[in-house]
């Protein structure tokens, strides 16, 4: 690969597709998932990190707390950020790490980000869905309900394609069966968020 090859590798991983996930496509849910999914965008739980040990939580904390400084200047607001992806990630089943590289590619961490088609926020989540299973008071932009909104989304995805994450990101992104924003977000996930703990 010659070196502008590889430049360009290097900071597509970094920057952000603004908006992809707004090609989302609203499909008809059946009135059990409809009503999981309702049941999940409504927690109000306090964020806590879930670990098993208190160090190992510290440790994900810090190192994620240093790669994401550029980006989030703001040190507690990056705190609560984080514990709140590792939150909402693991209560959904996801590793927060990809959770992390999703919202790099969707929207390089900008709360206020709107696609061209109106998805909004963090993990660019488009309006349709809070009609589908939300309350129409809950703004898209609130951090907390973004990052559940995101995560109960492409857990229902992750659960529609039997666990194939390629298909599921595929279909977060309306892109079903392209390769490219699946390969964006696991590249960003795998070289840019992976945490490996020494215990």
């Amino acid at each position: 690969m010659g070196v502008q090859a590889w430049v360009f590798v290097c900071i597509s991983l970094w920057l952000p597709i603004i908006g992809s996930a707004g090609q989302q496509k609203e499909e008809p849910l059946a009135n059990s998932v409809r009503a999981l999914m309702q049941k999940s965008v409504s927690d109000v739980a306090a964020p806590t990190l879930l670990f098993d040990a208190d160090p190992v939580a510290q440790a994900w904390l810090r190192t994620m707390s240093e790669r994401l400084a550029k980006k989030i200047p703001d040190a507690q607001y990056r705190h609560d950020f984080l514990k709140s992806v590792h939150y909402e990630a693991t209560r959904a089943g996801l590793d927060p790490q990809l959770v992390l590289g999703l919202i790099q590619v969707e929207s390089g961490f900008k709360k206020y980000a709107v696609s061209s088609v109106g998805a909004r926020g963090y993990m660019q989540v488009m309006p349709f869905w809070v009609k589908s299973i939300g309350h129409a008071e809950h703004n898209l932009f609130d951090m907390r309900l973004n990052l559940r909104y995101g995560c109960t989304i492409l857990r229902h995805y992750l659960d529609l394609e039997r666990g194939d994450y390629f298909r599921a990101l595929g279909r977060y992104n309306g892109s079903l069966g392209k390769a490219d924003y699946p390969n964006l977000v696991v590249g960003a996930w795998r070289n840019h968020w992976h945490f490996a703990s020494a215990n």
